[in-house]
């Protein structure tokens, strides 16, 4: 009787590590589930919606992922530098803004909080070099803390990655100078001093150099709040 119950409290003992550990099991190690050809779901549903509202997309908004969502998918990822394979994973969430298919989202910069983080950091120091290399300092924190305006704002994609990687929103993106950054430091410096929230734009949505765009580009209807540099800021 006695071992009897000894074996009953091992058992006992045994499934309650099993509960334990099967609880614990998302928050380690949990992958995402890539989108491809043949998916379905709301995931797909927010993926055809975001390159529908950018242009890379023009069926129904359905939740399949048929040859068209991936040949859109396929296009989106060529013009941001990405693995053009049609799949959506990781680096194609992120750069469609949809973190919340991502593990660990939250070290992402979202809404109004912004984590200086190392990865942001660099992504942010990417951008600001090569939008404004040769411009003064002070411009260039202006240039990254626009980019982290429009993370705050509801017209644009709400992390990060997904601003930086938002169609043809950085003509450094669509050109590739963006990806030609080595660790430049003082580009690293501005984008530190926008994250931790220097902003001499004065919340400008836009940047633009007015030597380079036409007399009648859209930007032009947008207020200018300041000139540094080369670089008019508005909203």
């Amino acid at each position: 009787m006695q071992k009897m119950l000894k074996n009953k409290k091992w058992l006992l003992a045994i499934c309650a590590i099993i509960l334990i550990l099967t609880c614990l099991a998302p928050a380690f190690g949990a992958s995402i589930t890539p989108l491809k050809q043949g998916s379905s779901g709301q995931a797909v549903k927010d993926v055809q919606q975001k390159l529908k509202q950018w242009d890379y997309y023009s069926g129904t908004v359905d939740g399949i992922f048929g040859s068209g969502t991936k040949e859109a998918v396929k296009k989106f990822q060529r013009n941001n530098g990405l693995t053009p394979d049609g799949i959506v994973g990781k680096s194609t969430f992120e750069a469609l803004g949809l973190n919340q298919y991502v593990n660990n989202s939250s070290n992402s910069v979202s809404g109004t909080n912004t984590t200086n983080n190392n990865d942001e950091v660099t992504l942010l120091a990417k951008a600001i070099f090569a939008e404004a290399e040769g411009e003064p300092y002070i411009g260039k924190v202006a240039v990254g803390a626009v980019l982290l305006n429009r993370v705050k704002n509801n017209q644009f994609p709400n992390t990060l990655a997904g601003v930086i990687y938002q169609g043809n929103a950085l003509e450094s993106v669509s050109n590739g100078r963006f990806y030609t950054f080595d660790n430049h430091e003082e580009s690293v410096k501005a984008a530190k001093d926008a994250l931790a929230g220097w902003d001499p734009s004065y919340g400008s949505l836009y940047f633009w150099n007015p030597a380079k765009v036409p007399a009648n580009s859209w930007i032009w209807t947008r207020q200018v709040i300041v000139t540094i540099g080369n670089h008019s800021f508005g909203k």
